[in-house]
């Protein structure tokens, strides 16, 4: 650095920098080093943030009165540093001649500084609000300016005057305004205009806090301070980051599964034989895979040269992941790489400091230095490691969104064969905890290259310390991977099991849930509960054997750092003959620094395995399900509007499955725009499947079909959402008041809303469970004629409904006269008393269109309608009794002639037999589904109470009640009796005794390290031959009862009492719940049971032990250190009394907003499944009405809402 500063400026003096009291640093430094680093960065980063900037554009902020500070501060930095520039040169032609740095450093300075002012404002123009470039070349700025500020006032006070003014006035200037810039950039600008901060009644302050408050999570302490004044509530979550929110996640997840599926298909991975394939005609309404185009695999494949065929390439799940989060995940394990890097700097500084201590004469700063830059050092590597978890999290928190998302939209679409391989409980368990996996996975998955890396820099510097004796330890670890390899094989297996046995033990519970009115009616409680825990002792006896291996796993892993330090040292002592490399305090405690961080990567290595064999099987569960075949949209033409007919099958061969054989043949029916067609048969003819392949839900093998218009659909089993009956009704439409009374009347519904407890807005249980059959069936076709469609199809709709309803709404609603005239009506019934006013009957006989025609021209040809008219008079006339007393009840809910005037209707056509007249009163088939109790006589009700009941428009709304209740969230600290409880189910000597365990377990390996101290003195007395024997026994003796204790532990923990806990709970989950009167289950949603037997009996059966473990760990760890210092350093009680004090009172403080965000996040889970299995049965109405976005987007909702208590729960734990 000569040729810049000259000979009279040194760059470096040691006796003036390190060997004095007081310390200087040289002027060519400061003028160097010190002026340029700042200048370096910001000049090093602009390019690749001004491309950043004009990629990201937020909108346009306008210039504030900061903002015009800032851009003078800037200018007046640039003027006061060409002002030095100028000086220089004003005294070179004044015959002062000065080193060249003082024209390089101010010129240097002066275009770093306009830099710097540009940036302000292409920021503002791109609406940043808080710079973090910025901040940090202030930060340096000024930091690398304090040591001149001392400087220069360390050799003014040792001189009477100042020799250069000007340089010494300009730089007191400069420090002033760069230390105001720094300030400033601590606060925010404006939000840019239109942006959504704006329009958000509740935002994440996260997304306009500054650089500084992100970095150290400061945003999130108004939530913090609210959460610990009052228990926090949903109302008081911020809105889900726009990045972070379901409408963001799914498609950017879809995209890339989609391409998968898209390469999947292009490139087959068909070996090199040569094949002879004739396929299909493309007419399956499927698509494979879930992509579009539809093609049929082959029908005749014969190979040529070998019998040999390969499979088709799969798609890959994990590399659709990876390429949708993979970037923002990268950035969390670069924050990893760097801490990674920093944590080896804290045994350098230890080193450095125990020689510091050894050694005489030497300045006291040397140690202050040192203490302090141990501190920032683990400051730092605290700060970059939180952030490195928050990317992380956040990466797992929007793979699951993204994961439920799609298989949300998959449960929609996917075919009848499908469904069969996967059920409505392996779906949920997919949603729950296969999702969970990849979330949990994402926290630690940067430990596969973390662990590796940093073992190996461990070794490297021990190698260093301690010479060849490591490789004692490397040999150590190397023997334990095999071990662990064959573990995690193992442990692979065993997840497969579990998981297969939980999926069986939700669908059981699924269908005692769907069907626990009848199982209570015959009293089968005990006999299912029974299965329940059967297979629920099987899925814990499969955690037992996990539990084996995973005891010793950890063993294994947790005991490798101490094996390793115990080879290490054994070796070396033994090896070494020279009493300078003698095993002193230096060499040991930077090495034990050095053992304890490999302590960590050793730890959760097996951690890491586990969660990865968890994740493996959980992806391999999930890409399948996403591989099923797709309903193809296309399958039925909507288009049509060639023809007069509204419903048109052309040669149509249809089947359930691909492998299944045909259920319909030879179908040809056109429906005439505006005609009613009455579709009958005998049971299983095939009536409803024609239906469903006019939906689309068949696969269809050969023929056409074609719709004209929009479709309305009324199922066999009417399907009712959980919301109120105007919402069912109306099923997303926009309400109109006029239209939506006339529907209820031409429904029969108006006598039942008046007895109803909150009229048209009462709360309907899951699947209409406070409604009757025929109520249920009522809303079903109220929801189609409200829909207002071309196109209406009517799965035997009349068969719930007693006979004189059935009259009502045949003539009110479906007949000729009714309110659907006009439109195309498709009836499937088997109520005959209706056919005379129908235009067109199909008979349907073993899935083939028998015969076809009105229906007189039927009764002519004496053929299969003939004999189906027959069969069912028959039958009408042992139930006639019944049905003529029953209207004789009811007869006051018509008018008095509607009966005699449908009676001479039917007396004006010809007569059959005697049996005929009877249909007056017949009614369809008696609805097999128990009606409710206590909605049994509804229809007789309102005919008592009709009269003097208040109109439906004067019902107050405090009279409305609300059936299914919110969930209950407990609020403030878990109650004693919680842990208790658990403790209870664990067994109290048992906790007692593992508690004791714990802390002998630490104890040991306190013990352990005392003595290696007291071994390290040996080194001074020069007595380290001596006593060798014993000191490597009673060290190795210490780790080994270490190991044996922690296997205990473990083997007591999780293969016994924490089993036997989940066992207890799951056991009392499932008899409370069993035993529960029929009003819990009216008031309870499935999904919100689901959720308990799904997702928190796997928190029990895994995580809590796991959490148990490491608390435990921790406690007694922090417990034996803080006792051992007290001992050995009394004075260190002064200073950890308050430390603890404080601790205790951030930890009160954070913890009691953590804790209600977990419960909100638990709760708001809930109504997920609850959707989902509500979505599930009723996908076939769905999508016939064209709901399919609608109820997409609901589900969205519906997991935002959790995250928007997950959110904030990450980041109240960093």
């Amino acid at each position: 650095m000569e040729w810049l500063c000259g000979p009279e400026l040194p760059f470096w003096e040691a006796n003036q920098t390190l060997h004095t009291d007081r310390p200087d640093l040289p002027e060519c430094f400061q003028l160097s080093v010190l002026s340029w680093l700042p200048c370096i960065y910001l000049w090093a980063v602009s390019p690749i943030y001004l491309f950043y900037l004009k990629m990201n554009n937020r909108g346009y902020i306008m210039m504030s009165i900061m903002n015009r500070f800032k851009t003078v501060f800037g200018l007046l930095l640039w003027i006061v540093c060409w002002t030095d520039l100028f000086s220089t040169f004003h005294e070179l032609r004044q015959g002062i001649s000065h080193p060249p740095i003082y024209f390089v450093t101010p010129l240097v300075l002066g275009m770093t500084m306009l830099l710097a002012t540009f940036l302000i404002q292409f920021e503002r123009l791109r609406g940043v609000q808080s710079s973090g470039v910025l901040f940090i070349f202030w930060f340096l700025s000024v930091l690398c300016a304090i040591v001149p500020f001392r400087s220069k006032i360390l050799q003014a006070s040792s001189k009477s005057e100042v020799t250069d003014k000007l340089r010494f006035t300009t730089f007191y200037f400069y420090f002033g305004l760069v230390v105001c810039e720094l300030i400033l950039c601590c606060f925010n600008e404006k939000p840019p205009l239109f942006s959504n901060a704006v329009t958000d009644p509740n935002p994440c302050p996260e997304t306009s806090a500054g650089f500084l408050s992100t970095m150290t999570f400061w945003w999130f302490t108004s939530m913090a301070i609210k959460g610990y004044k009052m228990p926090l509530e949903a109302k008081d979550l911020w809105s889900l980051n726009q990045r972070d929110s379901s409408k963001v996640m799914v498609p950017k997840l879809l995209k890339e599964w989609e391409k998968e599926l898209a390469k999947a298909k292009s490139e087959p991975n068909l070996s090199s034989q040569a094949l002879y394939s004739k396929p299909l005609p493309s007419t399956t309404n499927h698509i494979v895979g879930g992509g579009g185009g539809g093609e049929s695999s082959p029908e005749e494949v014969e190979v040529l040269l070998s019998n040999q065929k390969s499979s088709p390439r799969q798609p890959s799940f994990l590399r659709a992941l990876i390429k949708a989060f993979g970037p923002y995940f990268l950035i969390g394990s670069a924050f990893k790489l760097l801490q990674d890097i920093i944590t080896f700097v804290n045994p350098q500084l230890l080193r450095m400091l125990i020689i510091f201590t050894k050694q005489e004469g030497v300045p006291d700063w040397w140690g202050y230095a040192l203490a302090f830059l141990m501190f920032f050092t683990a400051f730092l590597q605290t700060l970059i490691l939180h952030h490195h978890f928050q990317y992380c999290f956040v990466t797992g928190m929007n793979v699951r969104t993204a994961i439920i998302g799609a298989i949300y939209r998959k449960a929609l679409v996917i075919t009848n064969a499908a469904k069969r391989s996967s059920t409505v409980g392996e779906v949920v368990n997919l949603m729950s905890v296969d999702a969970q996996r990849f979330m949990d996975l994402t926290t630690f998955l940067n430990m596969l290259w973390s662990a590796p890396l940093q073992i190996m820099l461990a070794l490297y510097f021990l190698w260093q310390n301690l010479g060849p004796s490591v490789l004692a330890g490397v040999a150590v670890m190397i023997m334990l991977i095999p071990f662990n390899a064959v573990i995690a094989m193992k442990m692979r297996g065993y997840q497969v099991e579990q998981m297969r046995l939980k999926d069986s033990r939700i669908k059981l519970m699924n269908e005692i849930l769907n069907g626990i009115k009848v199982l209570k009616l015959y009293a089968w409680e005990n006999s299912f509960k029974e299965k329940v825990l059967a297979i629920r002792q099987k899925e814990l006896n499969v955690l037992r054997k996990t539990a084996y291996l995973g005891a010793l796993s950890t063993m294994a892993w947790t005991s490798a750092p101490f094996m390793v330090a115990l080879t290490s040292f054994a070796v070396y002592v033994y090896v070494t003959v020279d009493e300078n490399t003698a095993l002193d305090a230096e060499r040991a405690f930077v090495s034990l620094s050095l053992f304890n961080i490999l302590r960590f990567p050793l730890n959760m290595l097996p951690q890491v395995i586990s969660s990865i064999v968890q994740a493996s099987v959980s992806l391999k569960r999930i890409q399948s399900f996403l591989s099923h075949d797709e309903l193809d949209p296309n399958s039925v033409d909507r288009n049509n509007t060639a023809t007069e007919f509204s419903v048109t099958v052309a040669n149509g061969k249809f089947t359930w499955a691909k492998e299944d054989p045909p259920v319909l043949h030879n179908i040809n029916v056109m429906v005439p725009q505006g005609s009613l067609l009455a579709v009958v048969g005998h049971v299983g003819c095939g009536k409803s499947s024609l239906i469903s392949a006019l939906l689309g839900e068949m696969e269809r093998l050969e023929g056409e079909v074609s719709i004209r218009g929009s479709v309305a659909y009324v199922p066999q089993q009417a399907w009712i959402q959980n919301i109120t009956l105007r919402d069912n009704i109306l099923f997303g439409k926009p309400y109109n008041e006029q239209k939506y009374r006339s529907v209820l009347e031409a429904c029969a519904l108006t006598p039942d809303l008046e007895v109803l407890p909150g009229g048209d807005l009462t709360e309907i249980g899951e699947k209409g469970i406070n409604l009757s059959g025929g109520q249920r069936q009522r809303v079903s076709l109220a929801r189609a004629l409200y829909s207002d469609t071309d196109v209406y199809l009517l799965d035997d709709p009349l068969s719930a409904v007693d006979a004189h309803v059935a009259k009502h709404i045949f003539d009110n609603l479906i007949g000729p006269d009714g309110a659907l005239k006009g439109k195309t009506r498709i009836l499937v019934t088997h109520g005959i008393s209706f056919l005379p006013q129908v235009d067109n009957i199909m008979v349907m006989v073993d899935g083939r269109v028998s015969e076809m025609g009105s229906y007189q021209e039927l009764l002519k040809q004496d053929g299969a309608f003939a004999e189906f008219l027959r069969n069912y008079a028959l039958e009408d006339i042992v139930e006639e009794d019944e049905a003529i007393e029953e209207l004789i009840e009811d007869e006051e809910l018509f008018p008095d002639d509607a009966l005699s005037n449908h009676a001479d209707m039917v007396d004006n056509e010809p007569v059959i037999n005697e049996a005929k007249r009877n249909f007056i009163r017949q009614i369809s088939i008696v609805s097999a589904d128990g009606e409710n109790p206590r909605f049994r006589s509804v229809r007789r009700q309102g005919c008592s109470q009709r009269k003097h009941s208040e109109p439906q428009e004067k019902k107050k709304p405090h009279d409305m009640v609300k059936l299914i209740q919110t969930e209950n969230t407990e609020t403030g600290r878990v109650k004693t009796k919680v842990y208790l409880e658990y403790a209870k189910a664990v067994g109290p000597l048992l906790s007692v005794f593992i508690c004791f365990l714990y802390g002998c377990q630490n104890a040991a390996s306190i013990g352990s390290n005392i003595w290696l101290s007291e071994w390290t003195n040996d080194a001074a007395r020069n007595a380290t031959k001596e006593n060798l024997n014993m000191r490597v026994g009673v060290y190795a003796a210490l780790g080994t009862a270490q190991g044996v204790l922690l296997l205990v532990n473990c083997l007591l923990c999780r293969a016994y009492s924490m089993l036997r806990a989940a066992k207890l709970m799951h056991g009392n989950l499932l008899q409370g719940v069993l035993r529960a009167p029929q009003v819990f289950f009216e008031s309870t949603p499935t999904g919100r049971l689901l959720n308990r037997f799904s997702k928190d009996i796997d928190t029990i059966d895994s995580h809590i032990p796991e959490n148990i473990d490491i608390w435990m760990r921790t406690f007694w760890y922090t417990l034996n250190v803080l006792l051992i210092c007290s001992v050995l350093t009394p004075m260190f009680l002064i200073v950890v009394a308050p430390l603890m004090v404080f601790y205790w009172w951030v930890q009160r403080f954070y913890v009691a907003t953590s804790r209600q965000l977990k419960r909100l996040e638990s709760v708001s889970r809930s109504p997920i499944y609850s959707n989902f299995s509500e979505t599930i049965t009723g996908a076939s109405v769905i999508r016939a009405y064209g709901r399919h976005s609608a109820f997409v987007l609901m589900s969205d909702t519906k997991v935002d809402e959790n995250q928007k208590s997950y959110y904030p729960g990450i980041v109240s734990n960093r």
